[in-house]
């Protein structure tokens, strides 16, 4: 059981978080997570046709779901019937994890010590939190903040400014100035007329020699992570939301905005001010223009430009008929 390092968890029982069902098995539940990387002790959930592939990589035995989409699910899989799949999602990983609603501020701040980190470079006024990890050959710029339980490793050069929580920072990375890492994601549910928090459990996962360039934002995963593959250079103002997977050896032009949950492949390339849709998947090898709003899968090896994003030479050709009717 691997123990979630940035959250607090409550040590409940399932009976207790559906007292309206019956279980052979009433185990202590161990996490929230979703149908891929679900394991025997946790609670899994499946809100949409979308994702009925990872049915058969679930080792869950516990599933919220609805009736309508519970059809899909095998019978050894106890399913939890519910009319809102994300609300009831929503009460239990806040059942579970009380304080992952919110980004409370870490109360447990203190200036580095240099006999701790002696081979890490630190500029004036750099914060710390609790049970840090920063490797060798690392410099961290003024006024920035690493929270308690973050990992940064070695050949790293941290800029000024910068605030990081609940993330795994790996080897060789470069983060400029202004960014901010690992904070609650943009996700709440509309009830009659109340939002609900949803919870954010999940981490930010930087890989080997990222770059990322000032003013950018990676939001935490909620229920998944968020991760940023090898080699892939972020320019200025990228806003990555929660659950996004982007590839290795990607490259992001300034101010370019993914929503939640969408998959980038690898060797993608994407121009300024591009948005992505939640909840896509873009293949390998593929280029968006600038300014483009992708709303829908690509596959591989595709080139598409325009809103919403076409095909390269389908843009072309509507922009030849637009100007011809002129």
């Amino acid at each position: 059981m691997k123990q979630n390092i940035f959250f607090e968890k409550k040590n409940i029982k399932l009976a207790k978080l559906f007292p309206g069902y019956k279980f052979e098995k009433n185990f202590i539940v161990n996490s929230v997570k979703p149908l891929f990387s679900a394991q025997e002790k946790d609670i899994t959930f499946f809100d949409s046709q979308k994702y009925k592939q990872d049915i058969i990589k679930t080792k869950a035995n516990v599933c919220i779901t609805s009736e309508k989409l519970g059809k899909f699910l095998p019978n050894s899989i106890k399913k939890i019937i519910v009319k809102n799949v994300l609300f009831e999602l929503a009460r239990v990983t806040k059942t579970l994890y009380p304080f992952a609603d919110a980004d409370y501020p870490d109360l447990f701040l203190i200036k580095p010590k240099k006999n701790q980190f002696k081979n890490v470079r630190f500029g004036n006024n750099v914060l710390i939190g609790k049970n840090i990890k920063i490797g060798s050959n690392t410099i961290i710029g003024a006024n920035t903040i690493i929270e308690s339980n973050v990992s940064i490793g070695n050949n790293c050069l941290i800029g000024s400014g910068i605030i990081i929580k609940n993330s795994i920072i790996k080897n060789d990375i470069v983060i400029q100035d202004g960014c901010k890492i690992g904070q609650k994601g943009f996700g709440f549910i509309p009830v009659k007329g109340n939002n609900i928090k949803f919870p954010h459990i999940g981490k930010v996962i930087i890989e080997d020699n990222v770059e990322i360039a000032s003013g950018c934002t990676i939001d935490r995963g909620s229920i998944d992570d968020t991760i940023i593959g090898k080699n892939t250079y972020l320019d200025n103002q990228v806003h990555v939301a929660h659950n996004v997977k982007i590839g290795s050896n990607c490259m992001i032009a300034g101010q370019v905005g993914f929503a939640g949950s969408s998959k980038i492949g690898d060797y993608v390339s994407i121009g300024g001010q591009a948005g992505i849709s939640g909840h896509l998947k873009i293949g390998n090898n593929v280029k968006i223009g600038g300014g483009s709003g992708v709303v829908k899968d690509i596959e591989d090896n595709q080139i598409v430009m325009g809103y919403p994003a076409v095909p390269l030479k389908d843009f072309i050709k509507n922009s030849v008929k637009k100007n011809d009717k002129k």
